[in-house]
Formats: C-alpha cells, structure tokens, sequence
C-alpha cells in the first residue's frame, strides 16, 4: 500500500470532501483574529478584577460561598462553565469525531443529576450549615481524619485528571490559534485565571465563569450551524461521516473506519465502545459524585441567597448541559467529514506531522473546524 503522505497537499479525499492538512494551523490566522484573542482575555481579567473588588472577601463565607448573595442564572451558568470547559471542547469533540454520537450521554445524563443537586443534596448541605464537602463529611460522620482523607484526596483527584486536562486543552487551543510555544500559554492561562480567582474568590470565578458561558455557547452555536451548512445538514453529516476514511490507511487493520453504530446514543451492551448499561447505570453513579458531592459544582450552589435560587441553577444547567451533544459532539463528527486525512489520520508518521502525536489526531477535531469555518475576527 502507497504510504505517501497524500494528506500534506490540499486535494480531495476519496470521499470527495475537500481536505486541507498544514503542520502550522495558525498561518491563516487574521490579524483581527488575534486583536479578538487579546480583547477575550482583556475582557475576562477585567470583570474578575471588577467582582474581586465588590466581592465580600472578609469572612469564610464571603470568600468561599460569594457572600451567599448569588441568584440563580450566574449559578447555573456557572455550573455550565465550571465543567463545560476547554477540556470538555477538545475530549468530547474528538470522541465523538472517533466514536460518534454515543458520548454525548455523558452530557444528557448530568441533567438529571443537577436536578437531584437542587432538590435533593443542596437542602442538606445548606440544612448542615458548611461551606465545604470535607466540612460537611467531619460534620456528619465525626473525626478529623476522614476531612484531611477528602481534601488531599479531591486535591489529587483535581490536579492529575480535572486542571491539568483542561490546562493542556486550553493551552492547546491558543497554540492553534496564535503558535505559541504550549508551556508559553500555560502560563498565560495559569496567570490569568489566577489573578481574580485568588483575589475575588468564588464571586469573581462565578461572574467570570457566566461570561464565559454567554460567549461560549454563542460562539459554539455560531460554529455549529456553519459546520451543518458545509455538510448538508444533518442527513449530509451522516453520508459524509461515513465516508471519512483517510486516504493513507494502515494495511490489515479496521481503526480508520468510522464506527457503524457512530449515529445510536445506546449501544451493545456487549461489543460496544459504550455499552447501554454502562452509560445508564454506571455513568449516573460517577455522575452523582460529580455533580452533588463534588466541592467545584457544590459551591456554586451553595452561593445562592436561597434554596429557590439553588433550584434554579440547577435547572438552568440542567438544559444548558443538552447543548455540548450538538455543539460539541457533533462539530467532532463534521471536522472528522470535512479532513479525514487530519482528524482521522491513522498511520504514525502522519498524524506526527499533522498533529504530534503518533496516537492520532482526533483531539484537534475543534480547533481545527474553528480555523478553517469560522469567519475573520471570531476564530
């Protein structure tokens, strides 16, 4: 089998779908593309200065629960945020480029869950008087150890599968965009998000975290429908996505075919990626930790002035967390259609030079459709 790189010069595929691969994403990138970059970060440090300054900062309260002043639409759109983030932009989009829709139920399953956090776990907690889960454990089962066990436990658990994902996306993101050096924006995220979080609390990561809600769904929505409008819709999504077989394969092996269950939410119990019991049963249990024990989406509803206002939170996140299955998952199925030889790239040397991973490409699916569809001054 011919092993030439086919995918390094813009062609056609041989699904007839243009393809365009190039090893520096950001050698089209507008000039205005970068002055929006820069105003995006502007913005974000502005209003968390802002919050830092009206914050209540004086008393545990104050810092940690925002004064419990907050109403219920930066809650729940903090709740939004507080998960939907850049890791959630670069995972789910390129699983769903992989795998297809079934992932997305991971999305559709939390809205059940934040249900149960208003209703069900949020009287508890503010019943019990805490600020904090490792507060409320001490308060309700006794003793120092099992607070000390869950704070290091959750701070382990945060660094090493929660921050530093969602950092590396971030900072991957921005290499795409601007080519930065990724250690470089590293550090520009990470002194950036620091500066108001650390000096307004949780008032200003919740003012911060509903701007950026408002920004990235309407630029998520915006991508969206240009990424439809290029496939045909949904019917040409399912005939081109089928058809997203890279033109440089790897003999004797089945990986750069698209799966035949990628467009069924519940698969095999059996043979599949994602297995029905799995995602109904399983997920709900890792879900309920997640979205009503963990101490991040806690704290958002803990902020409330009342249990009313908690409430509504949750149900605002609630239906904004059915959004990532057609602004996320399905632009990773559309980038995937749109440059197989990239996204679907399965031969080792390739996706080396497309991406930098031998492993494969999937998880530029995002941020390459943002490049290549989005207009001059909002990619």
């Amino acid at each position: 089998m011919n092993t030439e790189l086919v995918a390094m010069e813009p062609g056609v595929s041989r699904n007839g779908v243009r393809t365009e691969t190039t090893t520096n994403p950001s050698l089209g990138l507008h000039t205005y593309d970068i002055v929006v970059v820069v105003i995006y970060f502007v913005f974000v440090l502005a209003v968390g200065i802002w919050s830092s300054i009206r914050a209540s900062r004086g008393t545990v309260g104050g810092y940690f629960l925002a004064g419990r002043s907050m109403t219920w639409w930066p809650i729940g759109a903090s709740l939004m945020s507080s998960n939907v983030g850049s890791g959630l932009f670069i995972g789910l989009a390129g699983t769903g480029a992989a795998g297809g829709l079934a992932v997305g139920g991971f999305e559709w399953n939390a809205t059940f869950l934040l249900l149960a956090l208003g209703w069900i776990f949020v009287p508890v907690y503010i019943a019990a008087g805490v600020v904090t889960m490792p507060q409320y454990l001490k308060k309700r089962f006794g003793g120092q150890r099992i607070q000390v066990y869950m704070s290091v436990l959750s701070l382990i658990l945060y660094i090493f599968t929660k921050i530093s994902t969602d950092i590396f996306s971030g900072a991957l993101f921005i290499q795409m965009a601007l080519g930065w050096n990724l250690y470089l924006s590293t550090v520009i995220l990470l002194v950036v998000t620091a500066v108001y979080t650390i000096a307004g609390g949780l008032t200003a990561v919740i003012y911060t975290d509903a701007l950026q809600t408002v920004i990235m769904v309407g630029g998520a929505l915006v991508l969206m429908f240009l990424g439809f409008q290029e496939v045909g819709w949904y019917p040409g999504l399912q005939q081109l996505y089928r058809q997203a077989i890279p033109n440089t394969t790897v003999p004797n092996t089945t990986c750069h075919l698209p799966r035949p269950d990628a467009f069924h939410m519940l698969r095999d119990p059996v043979n599949g990626d994602i297995p029905w019991p799995g995602l109904i049963f399983g997920l709900t249990v890792l879900a309920t930790w997640c979205w009503c024990t963990d101490q991040v989406i806690v704290q958002r509803s803990l902020a409330a002035k009342n249990l009313s206002h908690a409430k509504g939170g949750s149900v605002l996140g609630g239906y904004l967390k059915i959004l990532p299955m057609f602004f996320i998952v399905m632009p990773g199925m559309i980038s995937r259609a749109l440059y197989p030889d990239e996204v679907a790239c399965v031969d080792p040397d390739i996706c080396q030079r497309v991406c930098g991973a031998r492993v494969g490409c999937s998880n530029i699916a995002y941020p390459k459709l943002v490049m290549a569809l989005m207009p001059v001054g909002c990619s």
